[in-house]
């Protein structure tokens, strides 16, 4: 596998090496030891998640106040532009983003660790995302930011995307920082 560094500390893309013929490929997912040695990932994970959205839909910002997860993400069926967004207060990096294209083709994944904001927008008809996360889902603790947020500035490959209620109403990080 080959591991992609990116701006953000410790938030890296994996390409994984993938055996492939006629009949189809085969590659691993996840494998500890290697993802530990080569990609220096030592958290663990205990909850694995899929869900499957439509063109134009757009999940996100989101992350947990106080029980952060880790996020080892990739599409298993068709496109979607990926976002992670550092929320580490001491970081040189708070409020950068790094974006990645993820798709069933190109069997990228991306990992985002704890303390950054994560969201998706899907750019294929239906898109299947799965990740795994280094702690539980708690409703009680989420929380996000507006997609849109001028000071983020992501350049997002849609103007006006499907949203959630709970998503369309989320703050500016300017407005909640300080509670971070």
């Amino acid at each position: 596998m080959k591991v992609i560094q990116t701006h953000l500390e410790g938030c890296i893309i994996i390409e994984p090496k993938v055996f492939g013929d006629e009949r189809g490929f085969f590659l691993e997912t996840f494998h500890e030891n290697r993802y530990l040695e080569a990609a220096e990932i030592q958290d663990k994970f205990v909850q694995d998640n899929r869900s499957r959205s439509t063109k134009n839909v757009l999940r996100g910002l989101h992350f947990q106040k106080t029980k952060p997860q880790g996020k080892l993400v990739t599409v298993t069926r068709g496109l979607v532009f990926d976002v992670a967004v550092d929320l580490r207060p001491k970081s040189r990096t708070f409020g950068e983003y790094k974006s990645v294209i993820l798709s069933e083709d190109n069997k990228l994944q991306f990992y985002v660790p704890p303390g950054f904001a994560h969201g998706f927008l899907v750019l294929s008809d239906i898109a299947d995302f799965q990740y795994k996360c280094t702690d539980y889902y708690d409703p009680t603790d989420e929380a996000g930011i507006i997609w849109n947020d001028s000071d983020l500035n992501i350049d997002w490959p849609a103007q006006n995307p499907t949203l959630s209620n709970k998503d369309i109403n989320l703050p500016a990080l300017k407005n909640i920082a300080s509670k971070i």
